[in-house]
């Protein structure tokens, strides 16, 4: 692999963890690990601060037991170390399940079954299966590796791991440009279509939506802002605001037809959407399709509930995005208030559809409703055929613009925006 990629590959905590149990095969008396599932947390219990401070917890045993603090790319966190007994080391783990106490990964579910919050490794007994584990752990961050590459290139990828992440008081400087901002003319605008067999797509509605990445490009380039999940969830709600100003200004053709746009589950109690929502005709909200992200609204269930309940009663329609053909199975539209889904496509599907999961997706799709699920991100001609082989029949993406001959993008906006932020700094 080119160098760039292989230093990446290299700064991993997972490729350091897998070289360091290699180098250990011949020296694993009185080794121990223990691997605690954090990953296993509910969304709102492992933001990056949580993660720390279970790190933080186990740091003062490195120096007295001769032992290594790894975090998973999943926020597992593992350790290893040498001369304590399971006694000393479960203490510092009952402290964290008591941090962790409000959530279910905390709850034996029998006693005589072992914890799904950790797990525990004798490496002169357990080496291979230990290594086995840290193995699929490196797989894995090699194949998002290269799925981001083969997204964006190696060369942007490499570029996006080594950028710095955004600080809370870059955010604010971040937060404050937008709100100053026109942002008028970078909203972008893509179909989704629905497409029959042997049929020219039909356009049922458009996506109204900022570009994340033009964003970080004019404003912020040196700094990677999604690094950090929660301070880009705020990020995305400041742009939530600034889009329904954009939105109530109702003077856009897309904005006067049906549209959908995806906002943050807190945005739809705001005082700004109610506001907005008070000024719509209401017949005007039924042609609505608000998107939203399944750990948006896994993160807080409750708040989900109410204000899902509120804009459907509103009439507004719901739409799942961002879900994979694997979460597909985990969705209960019924249970969650759904009317539509977005599927996302990705090569996988292709590999999948051509072995007898086939027929299992097909049933997944027919069971949630064929009229109500959408395959996004279809920029070849090969995603459309493979989604309608599953029965699906609404699709978005690039090569849907292209079949539709969707407008160019204005790039007015951008250039005013870039000479504001260049004034300013």
């Amino acid at each position: 692999m080119p160098n760039q990629r292989r230093d990446e590959v290299r700064a991993s905590q997972e490729h350091e963890l897998f070289e360091f149990l290699q180098r250990l095969a011949k020296f694993r008396t009185g080794r121990r690990a223990i691997q605690i599932h954090l990953s296993l947390l509910l969304p709102y219990n492992r933001r990056p601060h949580h993660i720390k401070i279970a790190v933080n917890t186990l740091e003062f045993l490195v120096k007295s037991f001769d032992g290594q603090i790894f975090t998973m790319g999943n926020c597992d966190v593992i350790f290893v170390w040498k001369g304590a007994g399971v006694a000393a080391i479960d203490e510092v783990v009952m402290r964290l399940r008591h941090l962790f106490g409000h959530d279910p990964l905390t709850e034996d579910v029998d006693a005589d079954q072992e914890s799904r919050f950790c797990s525990w490794f004798d490496l002169e007994r357990d080496y291979e299966p230990f290594l086995a584990i840290v193995q699929h752990h490196f797989e894995t961050f090699q194949k998002r590796s290269r799925r981001l590459a083969a997204i964006v290139g190696p060369a942007e990828a490499a570029q996006a791991s080594e950028l710095p992440p955004l600080s809370p008081h870059r955010l604010g400087e971040l937060v404050d440009t937008i709100g100053r901002a026109d942002l008028s003319n970078m909203m972008r605008r893509q179909a989704i279509a629905a497409i029959a067999q042997n049929t020219a797509p039909v356009a049922l509605f458009r996506e109204l939506y900022i570009s994340i990445d033009e964003l970080r490009e004019i404003v912020m380039p040196g700094y990677n802002i999604a690094s950090d999940r929660w301070l880009f969830q705020h990020l995305t709600q400041t742009l939530d605001q600034r889009m329904i100003q954009l939105l109530a200004k109702n003077d856009d053709s897309a904005i006067a037809s049906a549209f959908s746009v995806n906002l943050n589950v807190a945005t739809l109690t705001s005082d700004r959407f109610l506001a907005f929502d008070a000024a719509l005709p209401s017949a005007t909200r039924g042609s609505i399709v608000i998107e939203l992200q399944l750990i948006d609204i896994f993160s807080d269930l409750a708040a989900y509930v109410f204000a899902r309940d509120f804009v459907k009663e509103r009439g507004y329609r719901i739409c799942l995005d961002g879900v994979s053909d694997r979460m597909l199975p985990f969705v209960d539209r019924d249970r969650l208030g759904l009317d539509l889904v977005k599927i996302l496509w990705n090569a996988d599907i292709l590999g999948e559809t051509r072995t007898e999961r086939r027929q299992e997706i097909r049933d997944l799709i027919t069971a949630f409703g064929r009229a109500r699920v959408i395959l996004c991100h279809c920029d070849t001609a090969e995603a459309v055929t493979v989604g309608q082989s599953l029965g699906i029949v609404m699709f978005q993406g690039r090569h849907i613009d292209r079949l539709l001959g969707a407008e160019a993008p204005s790039f007015a906006g951008t250039q005013k925006l870039r000479s504001a932020v260049q004034s300013r700094r």
